[in-house]
C-alpha cells in the first residue's frame, strides 16, 4: 500500500464565530496531487497553514509521516514539508539565486555549507520554472509572476516528499499556470505528494487526482476527481455550471 505523508484525523479548523473545518479525517498518499476547491473566506488558506505546522488546529490532530505534527522541530517539518504561502511572508531580499538556495538549508547540518551539488540543484529548478537566465537578477526587480515562479523554485530545491501550495497559479499567465502545475504533477509520479489550493475547477480537473471541497460552513467533502460534477460545484460556488469535454479534457463552465 502506497505510504500516507499527511493524515488529519478529526481536525477542526476555526475563526472567532466560525467554524470553517469540522472533522475532517483525510490521508494524502504518496502519488496523489490534491486540489483544495471552495469560495472566498471558505477556509482554503486557514485549512493549509494548519496541516503545514503553521497555527495550531483548533480540534484533532495532524500527523506528517505518522509523527504527530506538533511533536516536530520546524526544520524536521521542513525536511519533509514544504509549503507555499498565498503571498509573500517577507519582502523580496538578495538575487534569485541566492533566494532559491535557501530551500537546501532544511537538509544542511548546523555548521554545513552550500556546496556544488546544491548550486546544481538550483539551476535545475530555475530551468524548470524558466528563470534560468535571470539567476543574477534582485528578486525586488522581478515581476509578480517571476517571484511567484522564483518561490515555486525554492520548494523543488527544498525537494521534500510533501508539498502544500496556497495559490501556486497567483500572477501567472495562462501558459505558466500549466507548466507549473504540470511539474508538480510531474514530481508525484516520482513519489511525492501535492496538495494545492485552485480557484479554476478546470485547473484541478486536468492536474488533480483528489479533491477536497470546502463550503466555509464546516464541511469538508473529500473525493476523488473524477468524481466531480456540476452539481457538487454549483452547491459550492453557488451558481450554475456547464460540463463539456474538448478533446481529452473535461471542462466546466459558469452558465
Amino acid at each position: 500500500m502506497t505510504s500516507i505523508l499527511l493524515e488529519a484525523e478529526s481536525l477542526r479548523v476555526a475563526v472567532p464565530g466560525r467554524v470553517l473545518v469540522d472533522s475532517l479525517n483525510w490521508s494524502i498518499r504518496a502519488g496523489e496531487c490534491c486540489a483544495l476547491l471552495g469560495g472566498n473566506g471558505s477556509g482554503k488558506s486557514l485549512l493549509l497553514r494548519t496541516l503545514a505546522g503553521l497555527r495550531a488546529p483548533d480540534g484533532g490532530a495532524v500527523r506528517l509521516a505518522g509523527s504527530p505534527l506538533d511533536t516536530l522541530s520546524r526544520r524536521d517539518v521542513a525536511a519533509q514539508l514544504g509549503f507555499l504561502p498565498q503571498d509573500p511572508d517577507a519582502p523580496p531580499q538578495g538575487t534569485l539565486q541566492e533566494s532559491v538556495l535557501l530551500g537546501r538549508f532544511a537538509h544542511l547540518g548546523f555548521w554545513e555549507g552550500t556546496g556544488t551539488d546544491d548550486e546544481q540543484r538550483v539551476a535545475e529548478a530555475l530551468a524548470h520554472v524558466d528563470l534560468g537566465a535571470l539567476s543574477r537578477r534582485d528578486l525586488a526587480t522581478l515581476s509578480g509572476g517571476e517571484q511567484r515562479r522564483a518561490a515555486i523554485a525554492r520548494l523543488l530545491v527544498q525537494s521534500p516528499a510533501l508539498y502544500l501550495l496556497d495559490e501556486p497559479t497567483n500572477h501567472l499567465d495562462p501558459g505558466q499556470q500549466l507548466a507549473v502545475l504540470e511539474r508538480l504533477r510531474a514530481l508525484t509520479r516520482n513519489g511525492a505528494a501535492v496538495l494545492a489550493s485552485l480557484h479554476d475547477p478546470n485547473l484541478a480537473l486536468r492536474f488533480a487526482t483528489h479533491l477536497c471541497l470546502l463550503d466555509g460552513s464546516g464541511s469538508a467533502e473529500v473525493l476523488e476527481c473524477a468524481s466531480l460534477d456540476v452539481a457538487r460545484l454549483e452547491k459550492l460556488y453557488g451558481i450554475p455550471f456547464t460540463e463539456a469535454h474538448i478533446g481529452a479534457h473535461r471542462v466546466v463552465t459558469a452558465s
